[in-house]
C-alpha cells in the first residue's frame, strides 16, 4: 500500500525558455517538482562549464552578479526512486553600450585633412550617431560619417564647433564629446626661431630645424647669404623644411636664412654657421681578459676643439654607466680633460660584456669600443633530475650552466635530508665527475630517507653557484644495517629481568615497520628466548618469570627488524635479573660523639658474597632516646667506606644507632643498635674586656677567661683568628689561657681580631675587635702589669665593628 502512494517526478514550476539578465545583474531560475518520495532538484549548464558563482541542489540555482561566461543553456533534473523529469531554457547576457574609443579636443590646420572615431561595446551591439553643435550630422561634400568614423577632407573655418558621438541601445546611451578647431595662421617664428650661434664641426654634419607657426603649412626657402640653396650631394632640404648640410669645410661658415610662406602672408628666421675642429679619438681602449675580483682601466683619449667643452661617456652593451649608482665598481681614473679613462675595481661576471667610450663636444662626437671578458667560477647547472631510485643509490643528471670563460673542471653532488638543513658533500660513482659529464651515480645513501640534491661546477677559480634542489625524492626500503647500541639493563622487581638499549635513529631505521628482536637466556643455558618488541621509541623489554633467581646473569643481545626483513645482531652483553636486597646486617657498630652536634659512626662491613647483587654502600639511621625508630632520621654512605661523619645533631642528648647495608632492591636488615650521648654546647657567652697593649714589634692581648655554665661543655682554650686588613687570609692562634702575644710588622697600623672559647662541645660565639695603633706610632711600655690598658671596646655580637682606640697617649 505504501508502494502506490509513490509515483514519479513532474515539474510543475519551471523557469522560462528564454530568461534575458544585464551584466552584473542577479539571475534566479525556479525548478519546482512533484513526488513521493521528494525528489532531489540537480542543476547542469549543458554548453561550457558551470560557473563557481552558482548554487545547484535547490529548487531554486542563482547566479550573483552575471556576466557573459554565464549565458547558455540550462537543465533542471528532478529524480527519485520512481523516475526523473528535467526541464531546459536559456540564460541570454545583454550589457549596456560602454566607450572602448572616445573622441579628443583637436586642433587643426586649415585645408588639412581630419579623421576621428568612437567605438562601443554592448549587447545587442549600440549603433552610433554623431552630432555637431546638438544637431545630427550626417555626409555632405566634404564631410563623411560612417557608423563610428568620422572623415573631414580640407578643413575650413566652418568646421570648428563641438562635436558629440552618441552610442545606444536599447539598455541604455552613451555620449562622448570634444571640440574641433580649424586655425589659419601666417608664418611666425617669435615662438621657434632659426638657432642664432650655429656650431658645427669639420667633415661632419650639420641639421637645422625650420619650424615656424603656420596654418596651413608653410613653404619654405633656404638661402645662404644671398645664395639660393638647392638639394646637392652636400645640401639637402627635406619635406618638412629642415637644412641638412654634410662633409662640412670652413667655406660653409655664413649665414643661412630660412623663408616661409603661405596664403596668410610671410616670415624668415637667419642664424650663423660657424665651423670647428673635429672631436677624434686618439687613444681607443684594448680587449682585455680580467678573473672575477680584479681590477683593470680601459683607455681613452681624444682630441678636440679647444674653444668647446670636451665630456667623456662610457657604456656597457649600448647602457649607459651610471658612475653614482655604481657600487663603487666604475670611476674616472683620470681628472684631465682630454683624458676618459675607466677604472674598474673588484670586477664581477656582470662586467663582461663591449665597453663604448665617447667622446663629446656640442658639435659632434666620437666612440670608440672594446671587449671585456671577466671570467670567473662557473654559473649554476640546471634541470637537476633523478631517477633510477634504489635504496641507496639514485642516478642524477642535468644541463650545463654558463662556464664563464673558464672550462668547467669537475662537478660536486650535495644533497639534504628530511632530518638535516645543512648541505652534505655526497660521495658518487664515478667519485671525480668530469667536467664534460652531465650525470653521476650518488651512493652510500641512507634507504627509506627523503632527500633534495643539488649540483655545483667548479674550474680553475673555484666552485661556483649551486643548482636549484632537485625535486624532494624517497630512497627505497631495506633491511636494517646497524645493530642497535646501549645495549644493557639490570633492577626491577623481584624474578625480573630488564634489558635496556638505545632506541635507533630515523636515519638507521631503513624502513616502516620498525622494531626490535631481544634473544636472552640463563648464562651457560643452550636455547635462548625470543621476544618481538614493536615500535621504534621503545627502550626497554621486562621478561619476568617467578624461576628467575635474584641477580642471575643473563646473555643479551639485540637487533631491529622493519618490513624488509631483520639487521645484524649485536654483541653479546651480560645483564642481571633484579637483585634482592641483601639478607646480613653489619656489626660491631661504634658511635662516637664530636662536638655538640656531631658523631662519628663506625663499622664492621658485610661479607660481599652474602649480598645477592652489588652492594651501593650503607645507611645509617638515628633517633633519640624515647623516640620510635620508624622516627629515624637517615644517612647514606655510597661505596665500600665502612665510617660516616652524621652532623646536625641535638647538644646532650643520648641517640640510638644502626647500619644497615642497601643495594638496588632496598635496605638489608639493621645492625644491633648502639647508643651515644652528644656533649653539652659550648658556652654561648664570648669572651669579654678585651684589651691590648703594644711593646716593641708585639702586641699583647687579653681577655677575661669564660666559665662554662652547668649546661654547658668546659673551657679547654681560645682560638684567636687574626687578620692585618679584610683582605688578607686570617691566622689561627691557639692559647690555653685568656691571653697572648702576637708579633707584629714595624709598619703596623691596625688588625681585626676575633676571639672564641673551645672545648670538646665545639666552639663558642666570637668576639671581634679592631686594634689600632695610635697615630701610627709604637709605645714603649715599661710595665705592662702597672700602666692602665689603653681605653679598650669589647664587642660582643658577630658583626665587625670598626672601633677605634679612644685614648689620649703620652709619646
Amino acid at each position: 500500500a505504501a508502494d502506490a502512494r509513490q509515483f514519479a517526478p513532474s515539474i510543475k514550476a519551471r523557469f522560462p525558455a528564454d530568461t534575458y539578465a544585464l551584466t552584473g545583474q542577479a539571475v534566479t531560475l525556479e525548478c519546482f517538482a512533484f513526488g513521493n518520495p521528494v525528489p532531489r532538484i540537480k542543476w547542469r549548464k549543458l554548453d561550457g562549464p558551470q560557473s563557481s558563482k552558482w548554487i545547484g541542489s535547490e529548487p531554486l540555482l542563482q547566479i550573483q552578479h552575471a556576466g557573459f561566461q554565464d549565458e547558455g543553456t540550462y537543465e533542471c533534473e528532478a529524480e527519485n526512486a520512481k523516475g526523473r523529469d528535467t526541464h531546459q531554457g536559456r540564460i541570454i547576457i545583454h550589457a549596456q553600450p560602454d566607450w572602448l574609443d572616445v573622441i579628443s579636443d583637436t586642433e587643426a590646420d586649415i585645408g588639412s585633412d581630419l579623421r576621428w572615431s568612437c567605438a562601443a561595446s554592448g549587447k545587442p551591439r549600440p549603433t552610433v550617431r554623431w552630432l555637431r553643435d546638438g544637431r545630427p550630422l550626417t555626409s555632405q561634400n566634404r564631410i563623411e560619417v560612417s557608423g563610428g568614423e568620422l572623415r573631414f577632407s580640407k578643413l575650413v573655418l566652418e568646421d570648428s564647433g563641438m562635436y558629440q558621438c552618441v552610442a545606444e541601445n536599447k539598455h541604455g546611451t552613451v555620449y562622448a564629446s570634444a571640440e574641433l578647431t580649424v586655425q589659419a595662421l601666417a608664418p611666425d617664428f617669435r615662438l621657434n626661431p632659426v638657432k642664432r650661434l650655429i656650431p658645427a664641426a669639420r667633415s661632419g654634419k650639420v641639421i637645422i630645424p625650420c619650424q615656424p607657426r603656420a596654418a596651413p603649412k608653410a613653404t619654405v626657402l633656404w638661402t645662404k647669404g644671398t645664395e639660393l640653396l638647392v638639394n646637392s650631394s652636400r645640401v639637402t632640404i627635406t619635406a618638412e623644411g629642415t637644412l641638412i648640410l654634410q662633409n662640412i669645410s670652413k667655406s660653409d661658415e655664413g649665414k643661412y636664412t630660412c623663408f616661409a610662406e603661405n596664403f596668410m602672408g610671410k616670415a624668415n628666421s637667419t642664424g650663423i654657421l660657424s665651423v670647428r675642429d673635429a672631436t677624434k679619438i686618439t687613444l681607443a681602449p684594448s680587449s682585455a681578459d680580467i678573473n672575477v675580483g680584479e681590477n683593470l682601466t680601459l683607455q681613452c683619449h681624444a682630441s678636440h676643439d679647444p674653444t668647446m667643452d670636451l665630456t667623456f661617456t662610457w657604456s656597457l652593451d649600448d647602457f649607459l654607466i651610471d658612475f653614482d649608482k655604481s657600487e663603487g665598481h666604475y670611476r674616472r681614473a683620470s681628472a684631465k680633460e682630454a683624458i676618459g679613462d675607466l677604472s674598474i675595481s673588484n670586477a664581477q661576471l656582470r662586467h663582461s660584456g663591449r665597453y663604448t667610450c665617447t667622446a663629446q663636444t656640442v658639435v659632434d662626437s666620437a666612440s670608440e669600443s672594446a671587449t671585456l671578458t671577466v671570467r670567473g667560477p662557473p654559473g649554476p647547472p640546471g634541470g637537476v633530475v633523478v631517477r633510477d631510485i634504489g635504496d641507496t643509490s639514485v642516478q642524477l643528471s642535468w644541463s650545463r650552466g654558463f662556464d664563464n670563460h673558464s672550462p668547467i673542471a669537475r662537478y660536486l653532488i650535495e644533497a639534504r635530508t628530511l632530518l638535516s638543513s645543512q648541505w652534505k658533500q655526497m660521495r658518487t660513482n664515478p667519485v671525480n665527475i668530469e667536467g664534460n659529464a652531465e650525470t653521476a651515480q650518488v651512493v652510500n645513501l641512507i634507504p627509506w630517507m627523503d632527500y633534495e640534491f643539488r649540483v655545483l661546477a667548479s674550474n680553475i677559480l673555484g666552485i661556483g653557484e649551486p643548482s636549484l634542489p632537485s625535486s624532494k625524492i624517497r630512497t627505497k626500503e631495506a633491511a636494517p644495517t646497524v645493530a642497535p647500541s646501549g645495549l644493557g639493563g639490570g633492577g626491577g622487581a623481584p624474578n625480573e629481568l630488564i634489558i635496556t638499549w638505545t632506541p635507533t635513529l630515523r636515519d638507521y631505521q631503513n624502513g616502516d615497520g620498525f622494531g626490535y628482536i631481544v634473544s636472552f637466556r640463563r648464562k651457560g643455558s643452550q636455547d635462548w628466548l625470543r621476544a618481538r618488541v614493536p615500535y621504534a621509541e621503545s627502550l626497554h623489554f621486562v621478561y619476568h618469570n617467578e624461576s628467575i633467581a635474584p641477580y642471575t646473569p643473563f646473555e643479551v643481545k639485540i637487533k631491529a627488524y622493519n618490513r624488509k626483513g631483520e639487521g645484524p645482531e649485536s654483541l653479546t652483553a651480560i645483564v642481571y635479573s633484579a637483585e634482592e636486597e641483601p639478607k646480613v646486617a653489619p656489626y660491631r657498630v661504634i658511635a662516637k660523639s664530636v662536638l655538640s652536634s656531631e658523631m662519628d659512626v663506625s663499622w664492621e662491613p658485610v661479607e660481599e658474597g652474602e649480598v645477592t647483587g652489588v652492594l651501593l654502600g650503607y645507611e645509617i639511621r638515628y633517633w633519640k632516646d624515647g623516640d620510635k625508630e620508624e622516627a629515624a632520621d637517615r644517612v647514606r654512605t655510597a661505596g665500600l667506606v665502612t665510617s660516616a661523619h652524621v652532623t646536625g645533631l641535638n647538644p646532650n642528648t643520648n641517640y640510638h644507632v644502626s647500619v644497615r647495608a642497601y643495594n638496588r632492591a632496598g635496605t638489608g636488615p639493621p645492625s644491633a643498635s648502639t647508643n651515644v650521648t652528644t656533649t653539652r654546647p659550648p658556652p654561648k657567652r664570648p669572651p669579654g674586656n678585651i684589651s691590648w697593649t703594644f711593646s716593641g714589634s708585639t702586641v699583647s692581648i687579653k681577655w677575661d677567661p669564660v666559665v662554662a655554665k652547668a649546661d654547658e661543655s668546659a673551657v679547654t682554650g681560645y682560638k684567636m683568628l687574626y687578620r692585618q686588613d679584610s683582605h688578607s687570609a686570617p691566622t689561627l692562634y691557639l692559647a690555653s689561657k685568656s691571653r697572648i702575644d702576637i708579633p707584629i710588622p714595624e709598619d703596623f697600623t691596625h688588625a681585626f681580631v676575633q676571639i672564641r672559647v673551645t672545648g670538646p662541645g665545639g666552639d663558642g660565639t666570637p668576639a671581634e675587635v679592631h686594634i689600632l695603633r695610635n697615630s701610627g706610632t709604637s709605645m714603649m711600655v715599661e710595665d705592662s702589669g702597672t700602666r692602665p690598658a689603653p681605653h679598650a671596646v669589647v664587642i660582643t655580637t658577630n658583626s665587625l665593628l670598626m672601633v677605634a682606640l679612644i685614648s689620649s697617649l703620652e709619646l
